[in-house]
Order: structure tokens, then sequence, then C-alpha cells
């Protein structure tokens, strides 16, 4: 069995990309053979799996992905299995949903003229391509938050709107030596025993909301912020964000690390995950927080931060986003007696739900269908 996949870029760290790797290893384990297209890829290859970087020409964005779709087209068709997009646009047999739903975004949180730019337009079609009522591309969603966006926006047939389990990786789970490895951590970080560390976790920061947690860190009583450590691990352009910590003057107190395969121990290491996404379709580091035991502190915009809720296992802040909100909600949870009792439900929440099985059910989900186009 034959199947491509299809996505503009990967590279290391990004929620997205880390699915699709999840996704290659189960299809190596039901011996299927897997071909992506992407226009670039950064970082280590996957073994086993053919990297197809097909051209993008064009002056602008816009034009290099219309160009890009032109050529996957050309290179899948009738020559696999089935394929899989995880970005949306034309030609897709199925569409792993990492994205939220662009139209509630164009149309009910920005202007009619930002709809008229070339950008919004391809990505309404594209959208619409894959939403579309009477179009074929099967959606694979994350959340239902999603399965509502959509289906409000698209009248998307019900049977083409597939809800998956998470899929976070089990060695997030809080194990035997969890305390050992948080000592451990920490004192790689310098973190001080009596110290408080916040910690926020995922690339664009922008979007991830990294201004949001610097106001709140710097709005900190100074006695409080004295003892806590606010560390950002992902990537993206650190300096304007280092300049903003040193406005507030919280620069000596505040780290931005690259990407790190370390994200296990961090979170043992960690008091409190902030995550006050601007809009996130899932948001898989919350529920990595949430099995390791870190209380988190979220936005009700992020997909799975009805998981918070229902582990009660932290705070969700209501929308419309309130700084102020944050602000008090961080400093409350940081003192918090109910901070044991966070950990504890977390960790019992990551033992009773299915949280791991995503990709395992795609792959199943993807062999049914390509054996029933045969």
């Amino acid at each position: 069995m034959k199947f491509a996949i299809v996505l503009y870029s990967y590279f290391p760290y990004g929620g997205l990309q880390q699915d699709l790797l999840k996704i290659l290893q189960a299809c190596r384990r039901k011996q299927i053979t897997v071909t992506v297209f992407c226009m670039e890829w950064e970082g280590e290859k996957p073994i086993n799996t053919d990297i197809v970087i097909l051209p993008s020409q064009g002056y602008t964005k816009t034009a290099k992905r219309d160009y890009f779709v032109e050529k996957m087209l050309e290179a899948t068709l009738d020559k696999y299995d089935l394929v899989l997009g995880f970005n949306k646009m034309p030609g897709l047999d199925y569409y792993y949903a990492a994205d939220y739903c662009f139209a509630e975004k164009a149309r009910n949180e920005r202007s009619f003229l930002y709809r008229l730019t070339s950008r919004a337009k391809q990505y309404m079609d594209f959208e619409e391509a894959v939403f579309g009522k009477d179009q074929q591309t099967v959606s694979l969603l994350l959340t239902p938050q999603q399965k509502e966006e959509f289906t409000r926006h698209y009248q998307t047939e019900d049977n083409r709107l597939i809800l998956l389990p998470p899929g976070i990786k089990k060695d997030r789970m809080a194990g035997k030596d969890a305390p050992i490895k948080r000592r451990q951590m920490r004192h790689e970080l310098s973190v001080a025993p009596g110290d408080l560390l916040i910690l926020q976790i995922g690339s664009s920061f922008k979007t991830k909301g990294v201004n949001r947690s610097l106001l709140a860190f710097a709005a900190l009583p100074k006695e409080l912020r004295r003892r806590t450590w606010f560390f950002v691990i992902g990537e993206d352009a650190p300096e304007k964000y280092l300049k903003e910590a040193q406005r507030l003057g919280v620069e000596k107190h505040f780290k931005i690390v690259n990407g790190s395969n370390q994200v296990p121990e961090l979170l043992l290491a960690a008091d409190l995950l902030i995550h006050p996404s601007l809009k996130e379709s899932a948001g898989m580091v919350i529920l990595e927080a949430i099995v390791a035991g870190l209380p988190v502190l979220t936005t009700s915009s992020c997909g799975y931060a009805f998981h918070v809720e229902k582990a009660q296992a932290g705070v969700v802040c209501p929308m419309p986003f309130q700084q102020d909100y944050l602000n008090k909600q961080l400093e409350a949870m940081l003192l918090s007696d109910n901070r044991s009792t966070w950990k504890a439900n977390g960790i019992a929440y990551g033992k009773d739900q299915d949280l791991y099985s995503m990709p395992q059910t795609v792959v199943n989900l993807l062999v049914q269908a390509a054996q029933s186009y045969s």
C-alpha cells in the first residue's frame, strides 16, 4: 500500500510536524510505503520515507503555494492509494486538521478589507476545496470546537468529519522517577529548590501569546517575582521578546531556549505551564503538561483547553481575552494551595483517558479507506 503525504513545510518541534512523524511511524509499523511532498524540509529526515521537495515558483507566498499545489496534483495523480494533507489544499483524499477554521477568523475576527487580500482569498478557496458541501475530502479533526466551526461555515456533511483521540507520547506521563528528574533538570536550569518555574512551550511566539505571558509575569508582586523564573521553549526569533522583557524589567528571570528534546524533563521541572494562545486548533502541550502533573493556565481559544477543565488540572481564561484576568490568575495559581490537587488530578487523568492513540487511529482509518477505493 502506498500513501502520499503533503504539506507546505517541515521544521523540527512544530506541533503539526510532530504529529506527522508519529503518523509516519505508525505507517512503518503497518509496512505502508509513504512519500512526503513539501516545499521545504528543515532538520533530519525520517528513515524509510521518501521526501520529495517540489518546486514552488512565484514572487509571493500565495503564488508559490498555487504552484506547489499544481505540481503536487501532477505528482500524485493515480500513483498512490491515498493522499493525506497536513495543510488545506485541493486534491486531498484526507485532511489532518492541525489548523483552525480560517473562515471563522476571516469572517468574525477580521475586516472586510482583510478578506480581499490574495492570501485570504487563497486560504478561503483552499479551505472550501476541503470542507465545502459536496466535496470529497474527509477531514480528521482534533477537537469538537473545530467540528462546530467547519460545519457552521461550510455545512460539511457529518460523515466527512471524524473526531480523533489525542496522540501525545506516553513518555510525557509522570513516572516513579519524576521527583529525581525534577531535581536534576532544575539543577541544570539553575533554579533553586524554593523558587518557582513558569514554562511556556511552542513555536510561533506571537500566536502562542508569549507577549501576554510576559505581561502577566511582569505584573506579579515584586516579592513573588523575585523567586520566580519564566522559561520559553520554542523556535522563533527571540529578539523582540528579550527586548520586551528588558523594557518590563524582568530580563534577569526570563529566558528563551531553542526547541528542546528534553520536554518530558522540563514539564516535570516546572511549577506551572502558561499557554495563552490567541487561537489554536488543539495545543498538544496542554495535554502533555496535564499528564506530567503540571498545572496549566490557558485560554479557551485553545482546542484542548476543555481537557484542563475536565481533568480539573488548572485554570482556563474565558474569551474575549482580558490581560488583567490572566495576570490575576497567574499570581493566584503560583500561590495556591491547590497546585498539589491539580497535579494529582492531571496524573490521574493521564491514566484514565485515551490521550495517546491518534497515530494508530489515523493509519487504521486510512487503510480502510484505501481498501474501499480499490
